[in-house]
């Protein structure tokens, strides 16, 4: 999948500066995880720390800052969005690491501001639309932002 990421590597440092605190909280969950039987390693692709394997949790993802914690043995595992979960669309399978990789720019982009925004807007649920943007991440390669809407982003890729 072609990945409409941020541009620039300038931009890309900043944004891990700015969500350092968010990725602190991930380091320390994942060191955690180390001791219970955690891999880890860093990803180019999601530009996280991801720690596999990780030992809590009901199963597939969660990203703080710039670190993945994934219960699973990597991120290339296929699983449905949130809307199909919840019985509202039947949407193709997604890979998780693209899902959890949009939740990654997000918190790039919002730093600090991520975690509470992300609870404000209803926290692990499909009405969340942080969640239903990384759903429309994995599945288009686009709209990773969680207030673009997708009238625009086919009107956009229309051009």
């Amino acid at each position: 999948m072609r990945s409409r990421a941020p541009k620039g590597g300038l931009l890309r440092l900043a944004g891990m500066a700015w969500t350092a605190p968010n990725t602190l909280l991930g380091v320390a969950a994942g060191a955690a995880g180390l001791l219970r039987g955690a891999r880890v390693r860093w990803s180019a692709a999601e530009h996280a720390l991801v720690f596999s394997r990780y030992p809590w949790g009901p199963g597939g993802a969660m990203t703080l800052g710039n670190v993945i914690l994934s219960t699973g043995p990597d991120l290339d595992a296929a699983c449905v969005t949130y809307a199909h979960r919840a019985g509202h669309c039947i949407d193709p399978q997604i890979r998780l690491g693209d899902h959890e990789r949009a939740h990654v720019y997000q918190y790039m982009a919002l730093g600090p501001l991520f975690l509470p925004l992300y609870f404000a807007c209803g926290g692990i649920s499909v009405r969340n639309r942080f969640e239903r943007a990384a759903d429309r991440y994995a599945i288009t390669g686009a709209g990773w932002w969680p207030w673009s809407d997708a009238a625009t982003l086919r009107r956009r890729d229309a051009r």
